[in-house]
């Protein structure tokens, strides 16, 4: 259990390493308190603009994909290899610390993003494939609706159908694909607010009927 905790541990701090405010400080700006207010890759690269924005999306997915490569399997001084642990369970642990440890900052007053870089990141080192409905149905909600909020929640929830039907019997990666799943919905709460108030934000050059839009 001393592995567990320890490694849960460090793949929270590594989530806690925020592309936006670690760029932004080094900028003189605090994402935070601009646009959406959200530390994630989409309000970086509205307001800072898609260089930036696309490097705070390379950080958030790559740590994500630290947590679950080499976290799991790296051996700690003194603390060592626990055999009676699950590697499958720790991998998806470790992942779902790190979405934790992004959306929750310890260093940033617990005011991070929304997780969902990190949570593809998560993804791709967990089972690649299920990067393909993953990013397939998010880019089809952004297409149609605008809303990347949306088209993350959507996502998620692809994710978990495509592992319950094609993958009933992998118990690690489906609990983790529910948490996730919950947790993005979670997450995006002031989104579906606004989105219910008609307030929420929209990917124009994404969203296939900007021209009608009122």
């Amino acid at each position: 259990m001393l592995e567990l905790g320890v490694k849960l541990l460090l793949a929270y701090l590594l989530g806690t390493v925020l592309g936006s405010l670690v760029l932004g400080r080094l900028r003189g700006v605090d994402i935070r308190a601009m646009g959406s207010g959200n530390a994630g890759a989409t309000n970086a690269m509205r307001t800072q603009g898609k260089w930036f924005g696309l490097t705070v999306l390379i950080i958030d997915v790559a740590k994500g994909m630290i947590a679950v490569w080499w976290l799991p399997a790296v051996v700690l001084p003194v603390i060592g290899i626990d055999p009676q642990l699950s590697r499958a369970w720790l991998s998806v642990a470790c992942g779902f610390a790190a979405i934790v440890g992004h959306v929750f900052p310890v260093w940033f007053g617990f005011r991070g993003g929304k997780g969902f870089a990190t949570m593809i990141g998560v993804i791709g080192a967990v089972e690649l494939r299920l990067l393909l409905p993953l990013l397939l149905s998010w880019l089809l909600v952004v297409l149609l609706t605008g809303y990347v909020g949306l088209a993350a929640m959507v996502s998620g929830a692809a994710m978990l159908i495509c592992v319950a039907v094609f993958a009933p019997n992998d118990t690690p990666l489906l609990v983790f694909c529910m948490s996730v799943a919950v947790f993005i919905v979670f997450t995006h709460r002031s989104n579906i607010a606004r989105m219910r108030a008609g307030q929420e934000s929209r990917a124009r050059r994404l969203w296939l009927f900007r021209s009608r839009a009122a």
